[in-house]
């Protein structure tokens, strides 16, 4: 598994007073295409934090079904990607955060529902949806997206350095 390290306040451990761990997934169906979260006019990989006594990949499923509507089921579930964030005054919380991100792919043809969605008050309140878009775009539809959210800034290199491994293990070719 890769593992990236974004520590831009040269925190150290010893500094961090909170750990959140969170999990994402790249839902890639047959047809060449992934399944990403919409809100605040931001699109993100569907996951989200772990909760006390999960495991990782437990948390990973229970996001995916939650935000997606999509219940997976006998997954071969191995992060491909860990990413790292120290942030100092985290959000201006005062505290020093460090965040795990682990990135899984799951290969499914089970599509969307809404209906069967539990969005949280955030999610709610950003118009939350689900798109489904071709792969061989998705770079682009990133890129285009930056400005619509400050945000997007930060969150797009993320994905785009996420989408890079994802091509680089599974051999992609989109050009």
């Amino acid at each position: 598994m890769k593992e990236i390290l974004y520590n831009y306040d040269n925190l150290n451990l010893e500094e961090i007073d909170e750990v959140v761990t969170r999990t994402k997934g790249l839902i890639i169906n047959s047809s060449n295409e992934i399944t990403l979260g919409y809100s605040h006019k931001t699109y993100q990989f569907p996951g989200g934090h772990l909760e006390d006594g999960e495991t990782l990949e437990e948390c990973l499923l229970r996001e995916i079904e939650e935000e997606t509507g999509i219940e997976i089921h006998d997954a071969e579930l191995k992060p491909f990607e860990k990413i790292t964030y120290y942030n100092k005054n985290y959000h201006g919380s005062g505290k020093n955060r460090k965040n795990d991100i682990y990135y899984y792919i799951i290969k499914t043809n089970a599509k969307f529902d809404m209906g069967n969605a539990k969005l949280d008050i955030g999610e709610k309140e950003g118009n939350f949806t689900v798109k489904t878009l071709p792969i061989k775009n998705i770079e682009q539809i990133l890129i285009d997206s930056i400005p619509d959210n400050p945000i997007n800034k930060v969150i797009v290199e993320e994905m785009l350095d996420i989408f890079k491994e994802y091509k680089k293990i599974t051999n992609m070719e989109l050009d």
